[in-house]
């Protein structure tokens, strides 16, 4: 049924369309895209934040909470992210009027047959690498189409409508969603443990991304790093060109620290030579860079002069990658992470090597686990992980709330400190506090 609706739907056609989980970064982005092209646009989410504050602003009837009643009988297509559970009022509502129903990525999918699709995945730097990739198209004159996963900070949005044949799009691995799309290029940045809840093992991660790979054309191009023993198992079963981004020689000095960054940006260089697009033109682009919302974003200062950062790293790679990268920049500043574990799941899983990857920070405050999408887990909790952290003789402290956390964060008063919130949840509202 969900085949034959796929095959079917014109997206251009329709005119009403709701999104329940309209506020996640990436299920906005299409909702952008469907209010810039005049459709209703209506949707619902559990909280309020600034994404649906500016979906509101555009036009879009945005609601507070699942209720069926935020489902108006005309819809002619629900979008919904795939961590909505079936139970959903507004999911079995639509059901049952016989509306049609699509997540995200299928979404997503339908969207990129139109394109010459750029596919960046991996499990880190997908947004940091497709902003790039994005950012060396604009100032080509390529006029692509983008949808990345946080707000671009010279477009101040998620989503750039384009007028030629180029799609450039984040592709997340989680439950495989990424196999919607139909990439002509697919960048894979690197290849990690995480998701352990799905996948269970990395070989089973290893085994999507070669499930991806392969549906890339003969005339297409798979650019990874070769030398990479997770991401080498691939290369023998694709029939597309590969270009190795690790090979990468060229010159460049990004307004960003960090070898993660630079490695980010060699992605997006290997995928504009691919497009002949001039070197001198690339380096321009990536060395003017601005940046994304919530990926090593000053926030200011407080009144004290204490600088003030926000970083969306959540897995512990990512931890320790961000970390490193603020002191090499800040190399003599006492710096406090304000960690918010993200799910349940990954902090269980992954709790030896989040313990190891504060090497970097003189302090950590740690704050309740933001649960995302999953159920409370007893099992685990920021608490365990502050006894891990101990034992590798860290500093750290456990708050309850945002409340006391910030009470705490506002007795740092030295010019010398550093205090970066950090993770995929909703951290940053402590920092922005302590600036306001």
């Amino acid at each position: 049924m969900k085949n034959l609706i796929l095959k079917e739907l014109n997206l251009n056609k329709v005119e009403k369309v709701h999104f329940i989980g309209i506020g996640g970064i990436g299920i906005s982005s299409i909702a952008r895209m469907m209010l810039m092209q005049g459709k209703e646009v209506s949707g619902s989410d559990l909280n309020e934040s600034k994404i649906t504050k500016e979906l509101k602003k555009l036009g879009a009837k945005v609601r507070a909470g699942h209720h069926e009643r935020n489902l108006n009988p005309k819809t002619e297509l629900v979008v919904y992210t795939i961590a909505v559970p079936e139970n959903n009022p507004e999911l079995k509502k639509a059901r049952k009027l016989g509306i049609k129903t699509l997540t995200y990525p299928e979404t997503l999918g339908l969207i990129s047959k139109n394109f010459f699709t750029i596919a960046i995945s991996g499990t880190h730097g997908k947004t940091t690498t497709a902003a790039m990739t994005a950012k060396i198209l604009i100032d080509a004159g390529f006029e692509p189409t983008v949808i990345v996963g946080s707000l671009l900070k010279d477009a101040k949005s998620n989503f750039i409508a384009g007028k030629g044949k180029f799609f450039v799009v984040e592709a997340c691995e989680y439950k495989k969603s990424f196999l919607n799309l139909e990439p002509k290029i697919l960048a894979i940045t690197n290849i990690d443990r995480d998701h352990l809840d799905y996948y269970k093992n990395l070989k089973k991660i290893q085994n999507a991304f070669l499930e991806f790979a392969v549906k890339i054309p003969k005339d297409g191009f798979l650019v990874c790093n070769s030398s990479d023993f997770k991401t080498r198992s691939i290369l023998k079963s694709v029939k597309c060109k590969v270009l190795s981004y690790n090979d990468i020689k060229a010159k460049f000095k990004l307004n960003f620290p960090g070898w993660h960054n630079i490695e980010n940006a060699k992605v997006a260089f290997a995928i504009a030579s691919i497009l002949k697009i001039d070197e001198k033109n690339i380096i321009h682009s990536l060395e003017n860079y601005a940046g994304t919302w919530r990926r090593f974003d000053f926030k200011g200062k407080t009144k004290k002069g204490v600088l003030i950062y926000d970083d969306y790293a959540h897995h512990p790679t990512e931890v320790k990658a961000t970390l490193a990268a603020f002191r090499e920049i800040y190399p003599k500043k006492k710096i406090t992470v304000v960690f918010q574990p993200h799910l349940y799941s990954r902090t269980k899983l992954l709790l030896n090597e989040f313990a190891k990857s504060f090497s970097n920070a003189d302090e950590i405050v740690l704050i309740p686990i933001y649960a995302a999408r999953e159920e409370k887990d007893e099992t685990i909790s920021s608490e365990m992980l502050k006894e891990k952290i101990n034992q590798n003789r860290k500093k750290v402290r456990f708050f309850d709330d945002f409340q006391e956390a910030s009470k705490y964060l506002k007795n740092i008063s030295s010019k010398n400190d550093l205090i970066i919130t950090m993770g995929a949840g909703d951290v940053y509202k402590i920092g922005e506090k302590l600036v306001s």
